[in-house]
């Protein structure tokens, strides 16, 4: 990748727009008669959108490396996923609006269920509702106070998520989880990977003891599990390497936090494709850079529900022609990694990538799918290289050097 040092040192800002789409886990492999989702789904917008672009690939990460959220985002912004690190406790909690100080130890939280020899039973504790959550998470506020001089704050997220932020001194991040990650076992303490961590597992345990202890008369919620334990980066903000006035749109926490991370404004929003069109439209004065996430596309690849995946897509491309009627120089549509249902997980194949503005080259692809994309101009790029590129089209990159 351009290392950002020399982007900064090239970056201009301009009033051009640029919009990224990113159909979370889009990509896929050949699984019912022989196609992709993307193959099998009818999208005659997307096809469109295709055949006025240049086409092709990007790995999230590298050859062969199945990327979390986390970093196949973090690409596509323009930032090296293996030298910014970022745990899902930071994420959980950036994405609900927690406002972090760079000494907190974060962890991602959900409500549990176990039985009176401490197995669990249920890891979600039957999908509690969100008010049940916001109950529950005021008794423990109620009963948890300071350990060891540690501050411990509580924040309810949807339906059985929570987050648990520490506060503190020589917290350091290098904990395993306290969640055995399936049904049948019991909570396992956090054990210390490093000796600087010792402190914060202590402080963990504690909490995760008294916790139990507050919640035992729940019939659902009567123990918690903690995961992700994270500390917040330093990242450098989108506005100081690109010169950009970005923002984001999203439903889902996680996505919020990572573009907040990376300096984004998050737009508060409804939690389906219409409310967020309308965030878009409202907002289209304002910045200069949109990251629009959907999230269903993921969602139905990991349940390995090859026909939801596309009808899915098929539901995305309906709405395509109102999103671009908006004014954007440049438009980027991909996914931030590959979720193929035929894996039921996200996988470390290429992400199909479509890149439209003024000044690009169109090629002879004519449909939006993998096996069509295999003839792109494009080609086989990293994610890294995509915001670069975006920049380039909407003029808000200098020549470098003389």
């Amino acid at each position: 990748m351009v290392p950002l040092k020399i982007l900064k040192s090239i970056a201009q800002k301009n009033e051009k727009k640029i919009l990224l789409i990113v159909l979370d886990g889009v990509g896929g492999i050949p699984f019912n008669y022989g196609k992709t989702e993307l193959e099998m789904a009818n999208t005659p917008n997307l096809d469109k959108f295709a055949s006025i672009s240049e086409t092709g690939f990007h790995i999230p990460c590298s050859y062969g490396i199945t990327p979390g959220s986390g970093p196949a985002h973090l690409g596509i912004f323009g930032y090296d996923p293996f030298s910014y690190t970022i745990g899902r406790g930071v994420l959980e909690a950036l994405g609900i609006g927690v406002e972090l100080e760079e000494n907190e130890l974060c962890a991602r939280a959900n409500f549990a269920t176990i039985d009176k020899n401490g197995i669990v039973i249920d890891r979600r504790a039957g999908r509690i509702s969100t008010e049940e959550n916001k109950r529950i998470c005021e008794i423990l506020k109620e009963n948890m106070g300071e350990i060891d001089g540690v501050k411990v704050s509580i924040y309810p997220g949807k339906e059985h998520r929570f987050v648990v932020v520490f506060k503190g001194e020589d917290l350091e991040e290098f904990l395993t989880d306290c969640d055995p990650q399936k049904e049948g076992k019991p909570i396992p303490e956090a054990k210390a990977t490093a000796k600087s961590s010792e402190r914060a597992a202590r402080i963990v345990n504690s909490f995760l003891k008294r916790a139990i202890k507050v919640l035992s008369k729940e019939k659902k919620a009567n123990a918690i599990l903690m995961r992700g334990f994270s500390k917040i980066p330093p990242i450098p903000k989108m506005q100081d390497i690109f010169k950009l006035n970005p923002c984001a749109i999203a439903t889902y926490p996680m996505y919020k936090g990572l573009a907040k991370l990376v300096g984004m404004e998050v737009l508060k929003t409804g939690d389906t494709l219409r409310d967020q069109i309308k965030t878009l439209k409202e907002n289209y004065n304002k910045f200069d850079f949109f990251f629009f996430h959907y999230k269903k596309t993921d969602s139905k690849g990991e349940d390995g529900d090859f026909n939801g995946k596309v009808r899915a897509i098929e539901d995305f491309d309906q709405v395509l022609p109102e999103i671009l009627s908006l004014n954007f120089s440049a438009v980027a549509i991909t996914g931030d990694h590959s979720t193929p249902a035929k894996l039921k997980s996200h996988s470390w194949h290429p992400s199909p990538l479509a890149i439209h503005g003024e000044y690009v080259f169109p090629d002879d692809v004519n449909e939006f799918h993998e096996r069509a994309f295999r003839k792109g101009s494009l080609g086989v790029i990293y994610s890294t290289d995509v915001l670069p590129i975006l920049l380039a089209l909407s003029g808000k990159l200098k020549k470098y050097g003389a």
